[in-house]
């Protein structure tokens, strides 16, 4: 999903780069004097971009402003869509290792994600783990949500993944601090019957 957005982030950008380059670039060969070919929406040097009778041809139809509004409505709904997966956090797809030889090497972000979230979930009172890896390569951090069985401790949980799932993964790759941000939920129960 990430690659798709990224060509078309990337394909949107562009056209339309080259489309607003275009029509400035015209507006601006017009202005200077440039004679337009006759297809060309302006004419001259004080033509106007939509003169009034262009401007208010369709007003009276009943469809007019039905049309435009609903145009109006997908481009603001694509523009927010975009914009959005544009500014939302992405996964870490490599963590630079050291190696010790001055070299270093590129682990996946998906393989140490993994074994992070199986620390974390093997620890005593986790239900479920969920872990993402942002930041940069030389950088990475963590947020971690873990859901937690009822009656246990939050902060033995959080005291145990930092000692041992955190620690652990930021010592096997060589990192001189694995920030974490972590979030805690508890399991939701049935109350119990007593008879």
């Amino acid at each position: 999903m990430t690659a798709v957005l990224r060509v078309v982030n990337r394909t949107l950008v562009g056209l339309t780069g080259l489309l607003l380059a275009a029509l400035g670039g015209s507006v601006l060969a017009v202005g200077l004097g440039v004679r337009p070919p006759s297809w060309w929406i302006h004419h001259g040097r004080h033509d106007v971009l939509l003169s009034d009778a262009e401007r208010t041809r369709w007003r009276d139809a009943g469809w007019w402003w039905p049309a435009v509004l609903a145009a109006l409505a997908v481009l603001v709904l694509l523009a927010l869509w975009w914009l959005t997966a544009v500014l939302r956090r992405r996964r870490l797809s490599e963590v630079r290792v050291d190696t010790g030889d001055g070299e270093g090497a590129l682990l996946r972000g998906r393989a140490l994600e993994g074994v992070l979230t199986d620390d974390a979930a093997r620890q005593e009172g986790v239900a479920h783990t969920r872990l993402l890896l942002t930041g940069r390569r030389t950088a990475p951090r963590a947020r971690v949500w873990l859901r937690l069985e009822p009656d246990v401790d939050p902060g033995t949980v959080l005291r145990d993944l930092t000692a041992q799932a955190l620690t652990h993964a930021r010592e096997s790759a060589g990192l001189a601090k694995l920030p974490a941000e972590v979030r805690l939920r508890t399991v939701k129960h049935r109350a119990e019957r007593v008879t």
